[in-house]
């Protein structure tokens, strides 16, 4: 009875064991669901969201494409736009020659108008000096005629005569202010003509002068892309300005053959430029030649005359030699002369040693 009874107890013991273990089993399982629940709901909020950022990614490209359209379709009415403003210029170009024409021919007649005007002035004043000659002699004959009482037939016919050449000096005279009248109101409207044809002929030049300024404008951007923010180099208002020690040894005039890929890229860029500038634009690029204020002589230079002259035509020969036509380059030596930097420091001596490119009228 005893083991009968140890048997018993011992298996009433094991069930809250076993009890704890389904109860803890049954918590993992309830918790795995909570966690698989989640995590189906924060993955269906991703899904949502990737759905939605695909739709808008969808609405940007259509209106991306529409974009590109519309530039497209703009940048088609630019082109009409250009041709038709180049079409535009010739006809103002041509209008401006036929203008120089006509202000010339309109100088001319207002000289010989301003020329007319000033003989009849001249031949006015004669008629009238001849008028008071004559009106004198009227009265100094009619004094001595009333003081003798008595006329003679030949008194009374010289005084008709007297008094019709008064008349007809007075219609002379009539005509002649008739003609300086209509002589001075000529010359008033070739004026006014002459200063509107100037006008317009000033706008023409602003135009072409505005047209070589965009020009300008991008040569020095292309330049600016090319050359980098390099040391040496710089822009100083409508100049590019290389630093002599980027091109040249010191006292020496020949290019250094580090710099033959700016100088490179710069006659690429003219050569391309050339192509889209209109062929009645007269332009060049003036090549300057800048040299510090200390003295310099030797064997092959006598000055800095020579030293900065020489430096300015080794850049123009290379250029050319790069396929740069000779007729759009211009070689000018300064000197010392033409320093941008008053001072007289090292940093001072360093900027005045200098080469200038300026795209310019001729």
């Amino acid at each position: 009875m005893a083991a009968l009874s140890r048997r018993n107890r011992n298996r009433t013991d094991i069930w809250p064991g076993f009890v704890d273990a389904l109860a803890s089993l049954l918590m993992v399982i309830i918790f795995l669901l909570l966690v698989f629940v989640l995590a189906q709901f924060f993955l269906g909020e991703a899904l949502s969201g990737r759905d939605s950022a695909l739709k808008k990614l969808d609405r940007e490209v259509a209106e991306l494409v529409d974009m590109l359209s519309l530039e497209r379709t703009a940048n088609t009415k630019l082109r009409d736009d250009v041709s038709r403003l180049s079409g535009e210029l010739q006809s103002s170009i041509s209008e401006g020659d036929r203008l120089k024409v006509e202000i010339e021919s309109g100088k001319a007649e207002v000289s010989r108008l301003v020329g007319d005007v000033v003989k009849l002035n001249a031949l006015k004043q004669q008629l009238e000096t001849d008028i008071g000659k004559l009106a004198s002699q009227l009265d100094d004959k009619d004094q001595a005629l009333l003081a003798e009482q008595e006329l003679s037939e030949s008194a009374r016919a010289e005084i008709a005569m007297l008094n019709g050449q008064m008349g007809e000096l007075r219609d002379q005279i009539a005509t002649l202010n008739n003609a300086l009248d209509a002589s001075e109101i000529k010359a008033k409207e070739q004026n006014a003509q002459i200063v509107s044809l100037g006008k317009r002929l000033n706008a023409a030049l602003a135009s072409k002068v505005m047209e070589l300024s965009a020009y300008r404008s991008e040569f020095f951007g292309r330049l600016a892309q090319i050359l980098g923010a390099q040391e040496g180099i710089e822009i100083v208002g409508d100049r590019f300005v290389f630093q002599s020690e980027v091109l040249f040894a010191s006292g020496a005039a020949e290019i250094n053959v580090g710099a033959y890929n700016q100088l490179s890229g710069l006659a690429g860029t003219l050569i391309d430029l050339q192509t889209r500038i209109p062929s009645d634009i007269d332009w060049v690029l003036r090549v300057d030649g800048h040299t510090d204020r200390i003295p310099i002589k030797n064997l092959k230079f006598a000055s800095n005359w020579e030293l900065s002259s020489a430096r300015a035509i080794s850049v123009v020969k290379y250029l050319i030699e790069q396929g740069v036509p000779a007729n759009r380059l211009v070689a000018a030596g300064f000197g010392e002369f033409q320093p941008i930097d008053p001072g007289k420091g090292p940093k001072a001596l360093v900027r005045n040693r200098r080469i200038e490119l300026k795209l310019t009228q001729r």
